[in-house]
């Protein structure tokens, strides 16, 4: 269910959200807030307007609703209107549907638009662009927003930028768009890639969600991570489950595992302060325990949906109630574990900790496995990273199931206090350790294959004596 702020992003208005439900719209043109007005009207929406301030109900309608009110026919007719910055911009209500809101971002971040097409549902949606920015820099800032496809033709005074996507995926990459900020533009590939990751990560350290009342976190998280699975489902104790196969599916099965709960719940009202790449909390716990660890398996469903050369399954599992003894993975249903071959939890405190047991009398794993990750991060040149001993976490119970695991450091540290603190580039580290993983997935699977022919000869031998 999207939010009033995601609905007009996703249809093209220009509204500063100042709190939730409550909008400034002085930034927007007169033309297109009476034709918010009326579509509010058009919904039956119950909507105060004072003082250049929009106030709605605090649950927004669906979006499915929301497109019936902005939908009128011949709505495009006169599209084709030149942006000129600080003189004229695009009225909504000539603009197609589904393409408003990619117009709009795009003339934000310095695309100027002469004219677009949403494609009408039977044809492959366009935008004319003017030269104002390079044909090099959109394509860099598309393919970091994760579109596999991206065809840009130059013509004669602008370029034709062709995007094949289906409707509801254009709303969708509005939405992206507007995470980027212009500044960004023209810093290459990996540097927007990063600032969306930490976007991301600042999004869910908003949302509440102490343990037992996770309902927000893991609905946030199911609405990411769905487009990048399979298979999608919360089970009878409230973990969220995912799956995904990749190519052919003939290699390792990977589970990965972050929680969604947090100790304490996150004050209301509270702010998130950034000293440089660390962050703190202004009141109260940052809840960076696990919200570190959502947003890195979100981001690396995401690149695997993208560009993966990994070969195998991988499947995902958010649990409930972990700070309250590992209540959520000790209820998760045996059948969904089964084939897996090795799990990467990331719920550890500091930056380059691989802990491969807990206390050092619990094996999480054998040896080389964790030394597998050791090699993988001295291959993407990330240093300090060192198998360790640790404590309890979700990681013993996979474990327990015989599943090789680790626990991986997320950044964060003095969890569960007014002191804790997230380093965000420690963060955004770990999240490029699992993309080396998943990079060197061969190695794996010959590792894993090793391992497992030494417990059955270790097995055979024990029966034998």
């Amino acid at each position: 269910m999207k939010n009033w702020n995601q609905l007009f992003i996703r249809h093209g208005w220009k509204l500063a959200e100042k709190k939730e439900n409550f909008f400034d719209i002085k930034g927007e043109t007169e033309e297109n807030i009476s034709f918010l007005l009326e579509c509010l009207e058009k919904s039956r929406v119950q909507y105060k307007l004072n003082g250049g301030m929009l106030s709605l109900p605090a649950l927004a309608i669906s979006e499915e609703d929301w497109l019936e009110a902005v939908s009128f026919q011949y709505r495009g007719r006169g599209e084709g209107l030149w942006f000129r910055p600080g003189v004229e911009e695009p009225k909504l209500r000539e603009l197609d549907v589904y393409i408003s809101g990619i117009v709009r971002q795009l003339n934000r971040l310095g695309f100027y638009t002469a004219g677009s097409c949403d494609g009408h549902g039977n044809r492959t949606a366009h935008v004319m662009i003017t030269l104002h920015r390079t044909m090099e820099e959109l394509s860099e800032l598309l393919h970091a927003l994760g579109l596999k496809r991206v065809h840009v033709r130059e013509q004669r005074n602008s370029f034709h930028l062709s995007l094949p996507l289906q409707q509801t995926e254009l709303l969708d990459l509005a939405e992206k768009l507007s995470l980027i900020e212009e500044s960004w533009i023209g810093q290459g590939y990996d540097f927007i890639k990063e600032k969306i990751f930490y976007v991301l990560l600042e999004n869910l350290l908003a949302i509440p969600g102490v343990s037992g009342r996770e309902e927000r976190v893991r609905e946030f998280v199911k609405e990411r991570l769905a487009p990048f699975v399979d298979f999608i489902t919360v089970d009878r104790a409230g973990n969220l489950l995912a799956e995904k196969t990749y190519r052919t599916g003939n290699g390792p099965v990977i589970l990965l595992n972050a929680h969604l709960d947090t100790v304490f719940e996150i004050e209301s009202g509270r702010e998130i302060l950034k000293d440089g790449r660390v962050w703190y909390s202004s009141k109260g716990i940052l809840g960076a325990d696990d919200r570190a660890g959502i947003a890195i398996l979100l981001h690396i469903a995401e690149q695997l949906h993208l560009s993966s050369t990994f070969s195998g399954k991988v499947k995902f599992i958010f649990t409930v109630e972990e700070e309250c003894g590992l209540v959520g993975a000790s209820q998760v249903d045996e059948y969904f574990l089964w084939g897996t071959d090795a799990a990467i939890v990331v719920d550890r405190s500091g930056k380059g900790d691989i802990v491969t047991s807990c206390g050092g009398y619990i094996p999480f794993c054998d040896a080389s496995y964790g030394t597998f990750f050791e090699e993988a991060a001295a291959e993407e040149e990330l240093k300090g990273w060192a198998a360790t001993i640790g404590g309890s976490s979700d990681t013993r119970i996979w474990a327990e199931h015989g599943i090789q695991s680790v626990n991986l450091s997320a950044g964060y540290g003095k969890e569960h206090t007014n002191q804790e603190f997230l380093d965000v580039s420690a963060c955004y580290e770990t999240a490029k350790l699992i993309e080396g993983v998943f990079k060197r997935s061969s190695e794996l699977r010959t590792i894993l294959r090793e391992i497992k022919r030494k417990r059955m000869a270790s097995t055979i031998l024990r029966q034998a004596l």
